[in-house]
């Protein structure tokens, strides 16, 4: 019996030792990309509506302390419908909020269209994405991996750059790179960034930043803050 006991215990030392000295399993690319995809049509089928408040806030030239303009508005999504946006409060530059912010607002409403909305998700249909061997970092104190994107097909809200997941359940956390097409001729190259919290199991967007610079209208940032979400969710009250 004596003998036995040693020998359990020298095999738990081994094991601890080989543990130890192994290499951490590297992550599965094929698995996370699935689980993104996984995700994305999850979310589509299985929210039927949500609504939020979002604040947009337009900074203009070196001046990132006083807003341009500022805007408010309650966002209620429908399945099967799309976005629709209530202003609740604006100030600041009549045409920076003519010119910018509503037009914002109109380009979000025909993104969601339901007609063509799967193909802005962060999904293998829309992008290449390509694991980063080694490259982590965490973020709202989610541990997180990186995937490289590259869209196959250019549009103005498609981003070239880095789509960071949560290494647990491998939902996005957080993107940041460059518009794969200017918005228009007179727009410079736009650096995007969107962070998002999981909540009722997906990922929901909480702040997002965009910058862009031009000969004709300069340095502009945008700013968006996304709070107070409400759900329908199918087969929960």
């Amino acid at each position: 019996m004596h003998l036995q006991r040693t020998s359990w215990l020298v095999s738990g030392i081994v094991l601890t030792v080989c543990a130890a000295v192994l290499p951490a399993q590297a992550p599965d690319a094929a698995a996370i990309i699935h689980a993104l995809d996984a995700e994305n049509q999850s979310r589509y089928e299985h929210v039927l509506s949500f609504t939020d408040v979002e604040h947009y806030v337009v900074f203009r030239g070196d001046d990132q302390v006083h807003p341009a303009a500022e805007m408010t508005v309650r966002m209620t999504y429908r399945k099967g419908v799309g976005k629709n946006y209530e202003i609740l409060s604006q100030s600041g530059s009549g045409l920076v909020i003519k010119y910018g912010l509503r037009p914002l607002l109109d380009n979000e409403k025909a993104i969601n269209d339901p007609a063509r909305v799967a193909q802005s998700w962060f999904t293998s249909a829309n992008y290449d994405m390509k694991l980063k061997p080694g490259v982590r970092q965490t973020i709202d104190g989610r541990p997180c991996l990186a995937l490289a994107i590259t869209p196959l097909h250019k549009a103005p809200n498609m981003i070239e750059g880095t789509l960071w997941v949560d290494v647990r359940d491998h939902t996005q956390v957080e993107v940041e790179g460059i518009a794969s097409q200017k918005a228009s001729m007179f727009a410079g190259t736009t650096h995007m960034m969107r962070r998002y919290a999981n909540m009722q199991g997906y990922a929901m967007a909480t702040h997002a930043r965009a910058e862009s610079s031009s000969a004709l209208f300069g340095r502009t940032v945008i700013t968006i803050d996304y709070t107070d979400y409400h759900f329908q969710i199918s087969g929960t009250l």
